[in-house]
C-alpha cells in the first residue's frame, strides 16, 4: 500500500435498526422488509461506518478534525451483519484541508466513497457537488408534495442522555452503541479537552434525525427508505452528551431513479439559544418506489 494512505482495521459493524420504524411501520433494515425488496437482509445503518474515518482524520488534523471537520459520503454497497469493513484515507499534501476517503468489504467490495475536508475555508464538498449536479427529477409520486425550500414547521429541541432512547427511528441509546462502536475513545465515556463527553461522528446522524418525523415534510406513507448519500459537518463542534440544541430543516434539493425518489434535507444543529450553528448535515433521502402501494405499476421498473 502506498505511503500515502492511512489503513484502519477490518471492523465488523453491528446491526442496530433491526426494530426501527418510520412512520408507524418497519423499516428496510428489518429483514423481512429488506426480503420484499430484493435485498439479502437488513442492511447496516450507513452513518455507522462514518466512524471507522474518525482516527484515521484525527491522526492528520488533531482537535482541529471534531471541532471543524466534514465528512462528505455517497454510500455505494450495502453492509451486512458479520461482513467486515475497512476504511481508507489518502494523507492530503502539506497544508491541504482535503482527503478522499473511502471503505471497502475484506474481499474489496467499495462500500463508500468519500472526501473529507477541514473547515471553515474547505470549499464545495463532494455531495455539494453531486447535488449541484443534479438533473431534472421529473414526475414524483411519493415526493409529489414536496418542494424545494420546504421547512421544518418549528424549531425542535433536542438532547442526548447516555441513556437515552432516541425514539423509533433509532431504537438504542448511546451506552448501547458505546458498548458495540467499532471505534471506542475515552472521551465517548469521560472528561475531553471540551469537557464533558463527545458525541461520537455516527451518532450525531442519530441527533439530527431525532424527531425528524415532526419536521412536517409531505411525504406519502406507507413507503420505505434509505440513506443514499450523508454529510455531517461540525461547524463549531464537538456536539456534547446531555447538552441541549435546536435542530432547523430544509428541503435542498429532490431527485430520482428508476428505482428511487429522492429527497435531500439540510439539517442545522444549533445551540439552545438559536443562534449558533454548531453542526449540519445534509442527507439524500432515498424512497424505494415499490414500497409505496399505490406506486403506478407502469411507471415502477421492470
Amino acid at each position: 500500500m502506498a505511503d500515502n494512505i492511512l489503513a484502519g482495521e477490518l471492523r465488523k459493524p453491528v446491526q442496530m435498526l433491526a426494530e426501527q420504524k418510520v412512520g408507524g411501520q418497519k423499516s428496510v433494515h428489518d429483514d423481512k422488509e429488506a426480503a420484499r425488496l430484493g435485498i439479502q437482509a437488513g442492511p447496516i445503518e450507513g452513518p455507522t461506518h462514518f466512524q471507522q474515518f474518525v482516527p484515521l482524520l484525527a491522526e492528520i488534523w488533531g482537535n482541529d478534525w471534531f471541532e471543524r471537520g466534514c465528512l462528505s459520503v455517497h454510500f455505494k454497497n450495502m453492509v451486512f451483519e458479520g461482513e467486515e469493513v475497512r476504511a481508507f484515507v489518502e494523507r492530503p499534501e502539506a497544508g491541504s484541508n482535503r482527503a478522499r476517503c473511502w471503505a471497502e468489504k475484506a474481499d474489496g467490495t467499495l462500500v463508500l466513497e468519500a472526501e473529507a475536508t477541514l473547515g471553515p475555508d474547505d470549499g464545495v464538498t463532494l455531495l455539494e457537488k453531486r447535488m449541484a449536479a443534479l438533473k431534472p427529477f421529473g414526475e414524483l409520486i411519493v415526493l409529489e408534495d414536496v418542494t424545494i425550500g420546504i421547512k421544518s414547521k418549528n424549531d425542535e429541541p433536542v438532547i442526548m442522555g447516555p441513556d437515552q432512547h432516541m425514539g423509533d427511528l433509532y431504537p438504542f441509546t448511546l451506552n448501547e452503541k458505546l458498548a458495540v462502536i467499532t471505534e471506542p475513545h475515552e472521551w465517548y465515556t469521560g472528561d475531553s479537552p471540551w469537557g464533558d463527553r463527545v458525541i461520537p461522528l455516527e451518532m450525531v446522524c442519530v441527533l439530527g434525525n431525532y424527531a425528524n418525523e415532526n419536521a412536517g415534510f409531505p411525504i406519502k406513507r406507507p413507503c420505505i427508505g434509505l440513506f443514499a448519500d450523508l454529510q455531517m459537518r461540525m461547524v463549531d463542534g464537538p456536539l456534547m452528551v446531555d447538552t441541549k440544541y435546536i435542530l432547523r430543516r430544509e428541503i435542498v434539493a429532490l431527485s430520482q431513479t428508476k428505482r428511487v425518489e429522492n429527497y435531500w434535507v439540510k439539517t442545522q444543529v444549533f445551540d439552545e439559544t438559536g443562534t449558533t450553528v454548531k453542526a449540519e448535515i445534509l442527507l439524500n433521502h432515498g424512497i424505494w418506489k415499490a414500497s409505496y402501494p399505490e406506486y403506478p405499476k407502469e411507471l415502477l421498473p421492470s
